[in-house]
């Protein structure tokens, strides 16, 4: 397939932190002149009977997806899978083992919200969560906004919810071996999601490039909501050097909270190999 091609390969339902059901988020990337598209819910795939059913009858062809939340250098990375066998054992017993330690986080930052005067911020965010195995700073962040301790999610982040803020609790999630492990073993390509996010100095950036391949990892986002237009080049760049496909998603959660709509990203830089070349027999 051409790198000209409408594919949003990033996104997120009610199955985990987004906003919408399977088949809303299908409609909308359809509506929007998707061609090719895939869940990722992070942690989880339950929602993938669902999308694939949905992408059929807006016809739009459909990828696996899921996003693997990892531990590196000490920071959260995420690995999205692309293309995976999801009735495949291994995957889900290895995301079960990823989202064991998300409750006692949630409990913790609770705890610390209500050192601040924000009381009853656990059974605020069980409200937003659609699956609570996946309970997440998001969902915190929706019942800070409904209840006007913030204007927006992007403001509970940056007061209460990032590190060294009352909210924040670290989680031990799944080492970069593990995560492309679960991938490729089921069949499926290994992604670095929107690499430009990371507070990464230059050499954990190249560290994590160099494990990530080393491990199996086969391919970047280059074109991702949170990315810039340099960022595009740079990692375009990174792409290059490493030897790596390139992807292209908007990591949409909500239509009220997302910068960036579903298939309205600007089209991936044409001498890049696209990650869908590499799942050619596994588009569905």
């Amino acid at each position: 397939m051409s790198s000209i091609l409408n594919a949003d390969l990033h996104c997120h339902s009610v199955v985990s932190d987004g906003t919408l059901t399977p088949e809303q988020l299908a409609a909308r990337a359809s509506a929007n002149g998707v061609e090719l598209w895939a869940l990722t819910d992070h942690d989880e795939i339950g929602g993938q009977q669902r999308a694939l059913a949905a992408a059929r009858a807006n016809g739009m062809k459909y990828l696996t997806g899921t996003e693997i939340s990892v531990t590196f250098a000490g920071e959260t990375v995420h690995i999205v899978g692309l293309g995976f066998d999801a009735e495949d054992p291994r995957m889900a017993q290895g995301l079960q083992r990823t989202r064991g330690g998300r409750g006692q986080r949630a409990l913790e930052m609770a705890e610390g919200l209500a050192r601040v005067g924000i009381p009853g911020a656990y059974e605020g965010a069980l409200k937003f969560v659609g699956n609570p195995e996946l309970i997440s700073r998001t969902h915190f962040a929706r019942f800070l906004v409904e209840t006007g301790a913030c204007h927006d999610t992007h403001e509970v982040f940056r007061k209460y919810l990032t590190e060294g803020k009352p909210g924040f609790v670290p989680h031990r999630w799944a080492s970069l071996a593990d995560a492309v492990k679960w991938i490729t073993q089921c069949g499926g390509v290994a992604v670095i999601a929107h690499p430009g996010r990371y507070n990464f100095t230059a050499n954990e950036e190249y560290a994590l490039f160099t494990e990530f391949k080393a491990h199996g990892g086969r391919a970047v986002e280059v074109v991702t909501g949170s990315h810039t237009a340099a960022e595009y080049v740079e990692y375009a760049g990174m792409a290059r050097e490493f030897g790596l496909a390139a992807s292209r998603g908007s990591d949409f959660h909500s239509p009220d909270e997302s910068r960036i709509d579903l298939g309205t990203l600007p089209y991936l830089p044409g001498e890049l190999t696209p990650v869908w070349d590499l799942l050619t027999d596994r588009i569905q």
